[in-house]
């Protein structure tokens, strides 16, 4: 497949997810708790490596968490998804959270993280990646 049809997938992957940081998802800081954070990045993540690859993809690490900035209840929070590296059987997504106030608006980068997506078989065993054309 040519580079410029990769490019057009990788386009069509990206995935952005807004979500709200309600006293439930917060730790004694009522702050994001890391947890409910790291879950919205894997899911965030494998949202677009099964877009990326319409493969049955399975987590096989978190790379890198970088936790940047506190994330306070009432933020609004924005997840985006974006391929960042094409293996044979696996994908490396990155994804960015940035934060948002509520009511004063101002958006800051939170945190990131980067994750590695792996396509697998009905017994769950790694298969090369069959990523499909797009068409125009």
């Amino acid at each position: 497949m040519s580079t410029q049809n990769i490019d057009k997938l990788k386009k069509a992957a990206i995935t952005r997810v807004t979500k709200q940081v309600f006293p439930f998802t917060t730790n004694n800081r009522q702050t994001l708790f890391g947890g409910i954070a790291m879950q919205w990045l894997d899911e965030v993540g494998f949202i677009t490596a099964t877009r990326f690859t319409r493969q049955n993809m399975v987590t096989v690490s978190m790379d890198k968490i970088d936790f940047k900035v506190p994330i306070p209840s009432g933020s609004i929070v924005d997840l985006v998804g974006e391929i960042e590296h094409v293996g044979r059987t696996s994908v490396g997504v990155l994804v960015t959270v940035t934060r948002e106030n509520m009511y004063e608006g101002g958006r800051v980068v939170a945190m990131t993280g980067k994750l590695s997506f792996v396509a697998v078989d009905k017994q769950t065993r790694p298969v090369p990646l069959s990523v499909h054309s797009v068409s125009d």
